[in-house]
């Protein structure tokens, strides 16, 4: 009896059953993984790094539906991703543009600036050119910095950076669309092999 009850509880639809995830940065490592993850659960991805060559492999590992070669922190080029899209999306996962760690003190000024502003900014121009094409109740996951959440003069301006993540990705969300952060934590799993969760964790925008 018990085996029964076992076996029709692991009998489940796929949770993301004809939608489209976007990963920004997911040729390798956690953007990679997550879509790994993604097409299991059946939904449809969509990839783009900067090197032609590792994205082709990442492709052809989980059968991608699309990808493009460019660099995210580029606006134009960012800009004609989204702009080339031919249908509705519903998650999109940004790992592209990573923390800097390092002692603050030996961080030079457009350093410290990059650190503070890179990632926030690239997780802007984001929404701003995925709002268009994502479906009602959609997410927006930006990754911060592993460690992030800690406060060490080893991390650098990482914890800082990483902090900013939360208010922000509030701040673009309307019209019932949803965003969200996330911050890998430690593991003894390496980090190329732990898929960020994230497109289940919500936070509802104001209506």
């Amino acid at each position: 009896m018990s085996g029964e009850i076992t076996s029709a509880s692991m009998q489940r639809a796929p949770e993301l059953l004809g939608q489209t995830v976007v990963c920004i940065g997911g040729s390798a490592g956690i953007g990679l993984e997550t879509a790994r993850r993604a097409r299991t659960e059946g939904a449809e991805v969509v990839l783009t790094g900067r090197s032609p060559d590792r994205l082709k492999r990442a492709a052809a590992e989980v059968d991608a539906q699309r990808t493009a070669a460019f660099d995210a922190t580029d606006p134009a080029a960012l800009h004609d991703f989204f702009e080339d899209l031919s249908g509705p999306i519903d998650h999109v996962l940004v790992t592209a543009g990573g923390p800097r760690y390092g002692p603050l003190l030996e961080m030079d000024t457009a350093d410290v600036r990059e650190a503070l502003s890179g990632h926030a900014v690239l997780g802007l121009e984001v929404a701003r050119n995925a709002k268009a094409k994502m479906r009602p109740g959609g997410t927006l996951i930006l990754m911060g910095g592993t460690g992030g959440r800690r406060i060490d003069h080893r991390l650098g301006i990482v914890s800082a950076a990483t902090a900013t993540l939360p208010p922000f990705t509030a701040a673009p969300s309307n019209s019932r669309r949803y965003a969200s952060t996330s911050s890998p934590r430690a593991s003894s799993t390496p980090r190329s092999q732990r898929p960020c969760l994230a497109i289940n964790s919500r936070t509802a925008a104001p209506s």
